[in-house]
């Protein structure tokens, strides 16, 4: 059977310069494959100093914002403590900033959930007609 096979193959003919298309392609490709290591190789070192001075901007932002969060907690703190009556009407006002937002956010999840509701319902409308 085998011998059948090489016999078939041998008697195909090859095209003229076959050879030559066939190398100029795998040169080709070689040349594709070291530009993509080349970028390999450059786009670490690129995200490595991407990402050290990402680390460096969020280690100042956040001692910034600690530091003037601590010059501001103290005066706030201050004024809102030395007049109980004063604070629990912030403390009201930020209940009710809370139970608003909350509702708003329920209200937003009850539409999703009936658009998810009827698009399920569609969903297996159409099951049923390919059914």
């Amino acid at each position: 059977m085998d011998e059948l096979n090489h016999k078939a193959l041998e008697q195909i003919p090859i095209p003229e310069g076959l050879e030559e298309r066939l190398s100029a392609k795998i040169d080709e490709w070689e040349r594709e494959e070291r530009q993509q290591a080349k970028h390999r190789f450059l786009q670490p070192r690129a995200l490595r100093y991407a990402a050290a001075a990402a680390c460096v901007a969020i280690v100042l932002g956040v001692g910034f914002q600690l530091l003037s969060q601590d010059k501001s907690t103290n005066l706030a703190e201050q004024d809102t403590y030395q007049d109980p009556v004063l604070a629990q009407q912030e403390a009201e006002r930020a209940l009710n900033l809370l139970a608003y937002n909350l509702n708003k956010g329920m209200g937003h999840l009850e539409k999703a959930k009936a658009l998810s509701n009827k698009m399920e319902e569609s969903f297996n409308e159409h099951l049923k007609i390919l059914k």
